[in-house]
């Protein structure tokens, strides 16, 4: 099998706590031919969409570590065409790039995708949650988003809550991610004009989310494979940061899914998969869908240290049989039509 990681340059991965390295090094265990691209590598030539690609070699025999992996492991470039490829992993970083979409239109009948392209486009940001029609607020704290400033203060000064968390609409990592509070009222408007530029064309939309009691201990983060938990952990704020992100300095620890969890799980699986989102990790909070996150989700390094597991393992597993049923269908249909033609 051929893999293409769609992704960051390979300079720039944490060799210790990559997530889309622990995936890269398990096909390279499993033999897989493995290779990554930039959006910015995105290259058309005669009508075919191809990629200036970093090869990894193949290796006799494959460190254990990440660390060490990174280190040993021969690269090269090379130009190859997305369609000699059985499939092409998105571990990309947002904002979702729309022109790396567009070249990917060319190639999504004749490689599988992770995630879907559909997919992508309706869930890369923080409005996804709402599609999952909420309407009494159990499974999703009280949302707006808007860069209609009056609009937000208003909200903000109705609000029940003395507490709201206000976010970039396209952020990540826990960037921009803040706690706002009533009684500093005074600055609010000061952080709307930071955050929302002040000419219509340009300016950005927030999230403004009802605070959720506990979100001072940290959240939780959940990795989803075809529509099911694989794995958990709760992620701790640092002594002097509300975000729980590692990223942002939050710590990890172990987490068992609680009654509430896994019923969300169940209850927004089934549109995940019907989406196309086959790999995806949400942050929960008092047992509230926070965010779903699709273009890069992240947790496996940590997950492993914590458990003492091997996560990328199943995900692999699932490409390989994803891989498998489109093979076997084209060979059926091959079959069919040789039948068809000879009778």
């Amino acid at each position: 099998m051929n893999i293409c990681f769609l992704m960051y340059p390979w300079e720039e991965i944490d060799p210790e706590n990559d997530t889309s390295l622990a995936l890269i090094h398990e096909c390279v265990k499993r033999n897989h031919g493995v290779a990554l691209c930039t959006p910015a590598n995105l290259t058309i030539r005669n009508s075919v969409t191809n990629a200036f690609c970093t090869v990894i070699g193949r290796m006799e025999k494959v460190p254990g570590s990440l660390k060490s992996f990174y280190k040993k492991a021969e690269i090269r470039e090379e130009m190859l065409p997305l369609a000699g490829f059985d499939v092409i992993f998105m571990r990309a970083n947002p904002p979702l790039d729309p022109i790396m979409l567009n070249f990917l239109d060319s190639v999504k009948d004749d490689v599988f995708i992770v995630n879907s392209l559909q997919g992508l486009r309706e869930a890369n940001n923080k409005l996804y949650t709402a599609a999952f029609g909420d309407s009494h607020d159990n499974i999703i704290p009280v949302t707006h988003v808007s860069k209609n400033k009056n609009y937000l203060v208003k909200q903000i000064k109705e609000s029940k809550s003395d507490k709201m968390i206000l976010k970039p609409l396209n952020g990540f990592g826990g960037s921009g991610v803040i706690l706002i509070e009533k009684s500093a009222m005074s600055n609010i408007k000061s952080l709307l004009d930071f955050y929302i530029s002040s000419s219509d064309e340009s300016s950005n939309y927030v999230i403004l989310q009802e605070y959720i009691e506990g979100a001072d201990q940290g959240d939780v983060r959940i990795l989803i494979l075809n529509g099911e938990p694989i794995g958990a952990m709760r992620r701790i704020p640092g002594s002097d940061d509300h975000r729980s992100n590692v990223s942002a300095g939050g710590s990890v620890a172990k987490h068992t899914l609680t009654k509430q969890e896994k019923a969300l799980c169940k209850q927004i699986g089934p549109k995940l998969v019907k989406d196309g989102l086959y790999f995806v990790g949400i942050d929960v909070i008092g047992g509230k869908l926070v965010e779903v996150n699709v273009m890069s989700p992240g947790g496996i390094t940590y997950m492993n240290k914590v458990y003492k597991t091997k996560i990328q393992s199943k995900i692999i597993d699932f490409v390989e049989s994803k891989v498998m049923d489109k093979l076997q269908a084209f060979n059926k249909r091959s079959r069919l039509r040789n039948e068809v033609e000879n009778a």
